[in-house]
């Protein structure tokens, strides 16, 4: 579930050259303060799936809202055995 939702917005992500065409940087509009640059494409991608991480991580300890991200509720029921 966390996974999947990781890369879904990885694939939204949008990538350029920056400095001269010398290094990669993305963002994921819609996931605020989630970016990342990289010498190489992969690398810069590596460096993003780690920022959203990073971030995904932070929100739920602070138990700020995630964008269209949702966990469906189960109902548990407990059984004593002897």
């Amino acid at each position: 579930m966390i996974q999947n939702y990781l890369y879904t917005y990885l694939n939204k992500a949008k990538y350029e050259m920056i400095d001269k065409g010398k290094t990669f940087y993305a963002e994921i509009k819609g996931l605020r303060g989630v970016w990342a640059t990289g010498k190489t494409l992969e690398e810069c991608r590596q460096n993003l799936l780690s920022s959203m991480e990073s971030w995904l991580i932070y929100r739920l300890k602070k138990n700020l809202p995630i964008p269209n991200f949702t966990v469906k509720s189960k109902r548990l029921s407990i059984r004593r055995y002897a």
